[in-house]
């Protein structure tokens, strides 16, 4: 049995979608677990079980997590401090008691030395499985979606200017749906023991590489105008948003000036036996949506 938290989410979905269709998993062999089952009816209706899995509440963590074999922790979405940490170290400690016998993390690159505020939160859930008494764990470190672009880029793209702190780091962008592909290989195979894959894109850029691409692809000028990082949390605050999550946001352009992101790694295709779709290949498939949302910005 393999079971997939956060099942009711884009890349949990996407997971689910890959083990049915790209490694043949019998839909009776899945468990979705979600906060909210009653978002997951359609996969009810494939035969696929689900079940309601809170981060918050360790013994039904272990209730959701029971009879499955590989269990896949994606990472929860609270920035509430310390939170996230408590929620991951409910879910290792739930697997640990339910007998799952591998589990598999998505975290992200070089949490050790990143400059992105979350970063400890990561860091904190792969030393757990490291301590645990599990006999298998999993860290599929995540580097950047292109689909965060979205959070950034049709503001950009509308006033036809993009504030950067990234100076000339380099991020090899990857889409949400490869990430799903390799969770889903790693997820299904039977490979033991203690892994950690760092999965990129083909190719790294720099912001101002990126911005070239998107206005090729738009049709719109974008132009890049480089400031410290103080400079773009002031900026950001400037425009409405709460001081701590510009300054969240603005760790993410730190870390990509630090290098935090940089480098190509093969292991995507060791995961999936082939390449990652290609950046650009991304774009021109999502340059519409870029358009449509920088309308509507």
């Amino acid at each position: 049995m393999y079971l997939v938290t956060g099942a009711a989410g884009q890349l949990g979905r996407g997971v689910i979608n890959h083990l049915l269709t790209a490694y043949k998993v019998p839909a009776a062999k899945i468990i979705a677990a979600t906060r909210d089952p009653g978002k997951l009816a359609d996969l009810s209706a494939k035969g696929i079980e689900v079940r309601a899995a809170d981060f918050n509440d360790e013994a039904g963590l272990v209730k959701a997590f029971a009879g499955a074999k590989r269990v896949l922790i994606i990472s929860t979405d609270s920035f509430e401090p310390g939170l996230r940490q408590k929620q991951h170290d409910n879910a290792v400690k739930a697997a640990e008691k339910a007998g799952v016998e591998h589990v598999l993390y998505t975290s992200m690159p070089k949490p050790d030395t990143s400059a992105v505020l979350f970063a400890p939160d990561h860091l904190s859930t792969e030393k757990a499985l490291a301590a645990s008494g599990l006999k298998g764990w999993t860290a599929l470190r995540h580097n950047w979606y292109a689909e965060n672009l979205f959070y950034s880029l049709p503001h950009a793209l509308k006033s036809g200017t993009h504030y950067s702190a990234a100076a000339q780091g380099k991020t090899p962008y990857i889409a949400r749906d490869d990430l799903a592909r390799a969770a889903a290989a790693a997820l299904a195979s039977d490979k033991g023991g203690k892994n950690t894959y760092t999965l990129t894109g083909a190719k790294e850029y720099t912001v101002d590489e990126i911005a070239g691409l998107v206005s090729k692809a738009t049709g719109k000028a974008l132009n890049v105008v480089h400031v410290p990082v103080e400079g773009l949390v002031q900026g950001m605050v400037g425009a409405g948003m709460p001081e701590g999550m510009a300054r969240l946001f603005a760790s993410f352009d730190e870390n990509i000036a630090k290098g935090g992101l940089a480098g190509v790694t093969g292991d995507y295709k060791a995961l999936t036996g082939q390449e990652p779709a290609s950046f650009e290949n991304w774009l021109a498939k999502n340059a519409s949506a870029f358009v449509e949302k920088a309308l509507a910005a």
